[in-house]
């Protein structure tokens, strides 16, 4: 029954939030509508959600999405041809539970772990 899930993050400021996840990431605003304090992005078939939480404090906020991927390396080094900081305990890497992983923080220091296995 369950078809989907959509993962809602917050966020301090949307333009800051929106510049990172279009130009670092490589997603897309989605929808039509700009809604006040709230902001969509996709790509491919993953979308997230943020909503404004302007008093967060990045290093309290425990936010994390798991997000896999069919095609990890390539995702990696795309991330590090555009700048994007690898979170210093995230290179990509195989786990021991046999997952290739890396990892990210946004500027909101929700963490972005992709996957594949």
């Amino acid at each position: 029954m369950l078809t989907q899930i959509h993962p809602k993050l917050p966020m301090r400021d949307k333009n800051i939030t929106r510049d990172f996840y279009l130009n670092k990431l490589g997603f897309q605003e989605f929808g039509s509508a700009d809604y006040d304090g709230y902001l969509m992005v996709e790509k491919d078939n993953v979308q997230i959600h943020f909503f404004e939480f302007k008093t967060l404090e990045p290093r309290e906020n425990y936010g994390q999405v798991y997000i896999r991927t069919n095609n990890i390396d390539a995702l990696y080094q795309s991330y590090l041809d555009n700048n994007v900081n690898i979170h210093p305990n995230g290179s990509l890497q195989t786990k021991p539970w046999g997952q290739r992983e890396f990892a990210l923080l946004d500027p909101d220091h929700n963490l972005l772990t992709f996957g594949q296995g």
